[in-house]
């Protein structure tokens, strides 16, 4: 296969640029909003990276590093729009494009030969997205998916690498192997106590020693890790399986009881089945994530009938809250996430009473919510237990306001 992974440089940042001209030279940087302690960089420009700037951290301690940063608001509609526009000069090339994010693609160019070599495409395609977006890209080239990733990531920002059979290698092998796709920094903590910290160290390990570590992801890091991993680019227009729905919030206060967290997840769990609804799917796995004021964090799950109802939702978040804070008498809370996994489809129309586990009035009276938030917006019902409190702003009602951005 010959495989390309196109990545947008510094999208935010570069998208924010193009609207507004007057930001070209600057220290840019994309953030949230401070009044409502939102205040960290999403994204940055490479004149602010090299400054020191990283995604994730305070714009204070941004601004430590680089005085002269501007801090800018996202506006996720443009970088939508931004990116369907690039996604459509890709399909000009191949009919296998696979979204990976708003910024991220793989294209199959095994059977575009008429356009030339894979590199010959890579370049056409870096002059075609700055010519018509004022964008640029980095393309990796490679016969693998995780190798043409990694290609991407070697030269930035508006560059062609290639990893090809012949050099992979050579140019890979000597790379840590958390620099490789889907290898985070807790499996490369338990890799290194195997004693393998590149990428080549992972390709000439013991499969069994992986296997027993890891279990079936073992066996993939090695295969990835050796260029032996053959996943195909899906086909324009193929979904990726939605795997889960979650909301998450920080909130203008600290979380300092229960009854400050429920309120909170009460609302994470109302949208959280709204979309589900919205989607079509219900779920069987709840998921709440929390994250101290001392940014240390916690998350557990537990299986629950499939529903897609705000208050199974909700009954089993506050169950899991209670398993693993204490309340008044633990770190107070900064931010929680509510998450529902292990989906299933349900297509429209179907009868209620198939399904034994959901409550047939509490589904029908959601599905009348959804009807009046569809029309008036979501903030135009919801309970009175979580209006005029100081945890939540107005904005936390608005509809996909929690998103990263509209889907």
């Amino acid at each position: 296969m010959d495989i390309l992974h196109c990545d947008l440089n510094n999208f935010y940042a570069s998208v924010e640029q193009t609207l507004n001209p007057e930001l070209k030279g600057k220290y840019i940087a994309v953030s949230g909003n401070p009044e409502v302690r939102h205040g960290i960089i999403l994204a940055k420009n490479t004149l602010a990276k090299q400054m020191g700037v990283q995604t994730g951290e305070a714009i204070w301690q941004a601004k430590q590093k680089c005085p002269e940063l501007i801090c800018v608001q996202p506006h996720f509609e443009y970088y939508v729009h931004y990116s369907k526009r690039v996604r459509q000069i890709y399909e000009r090339y191949t009919d296998k494009v696979e979204g990976f994010g708003l910024d991220e693609c793989w294209l199959d160019v095994t059977h575009s030969k008429i356009f030339g070599t894979p590199f010959e495409i890579a370049e056409k395609l870096r002059a075609d997205v700055k010519r018509e977006t004022g964008l640029t890209i980095s393309v990796g080239v490679s016969f693998t998916k995780t190798f043409a990733k990694l290609g991407s990531d070697l030269k930035k920002p508006d560059a062609t690498s290639v990893i090809s059979r012949e050099n992979y290698k050579t140019v890979a092998w000597g790379l840590r192997a958390n620099e490789m796709l889907f290898i985070g920094k807790h499996t490369y903590a338990k890799l290194n106590e195997m004693g393998i910290y590149t990428i080549g160290d992972l390709a000439n390990a013991s499969l069994a020693a992986l296997t027993k570590r890891f279990g079936v992801v073992g066996e993939r890091m090695w295969h990835a890790s050796r260029g032996e991993n053959n996943e195909p680019v899906c086909d324009v227009g193929q979904e990726r399986t939605m795997k889960s729905v979650s909301h998450g919030t920080t909130t203008l206060r600290d979380m300092v009881s229960y009854d400050d967290a429920d309120k909170v997840i009460f609302v994470l769990s109302d949208m959280v089945a709204t979309r589900l609804r919205r989607y079509g799917y219900m779920g069987s796995v709840v998921h709440l994530y929390i994250r101290h004021n001392d940014l240390t964090h916690l998350g557990k799950q537990s299986k629950v009938p499939s529903t897609n109802v705000a208050d199974d939702i909700y009954a089993t978040a506050t169950k899991l809250l209670r398993q693993i804070w204490r309340g008044s008498y633990d770190v107070p809370l900064r931010s929680l996430a509510v998450s529902v996994g292990n989906l299933t489809e349900v297509y429209q129309g179907y009868q209620l009473s198939l399904f034994d586990d959901v409550d047939e009035k509490d589904l029908q009276l959601e599905c009348s919510v959804d009807k009046i938030r569809k029309k008036y917006g979501f903030g135009a019902i919801t309970r009175a237990s979580v209006l005029d409190n100081d945890l939540l702003s107005s904005k936390n009602f608005a509809d996909e306001d929690l998103l990263p951005f509209k889907r």
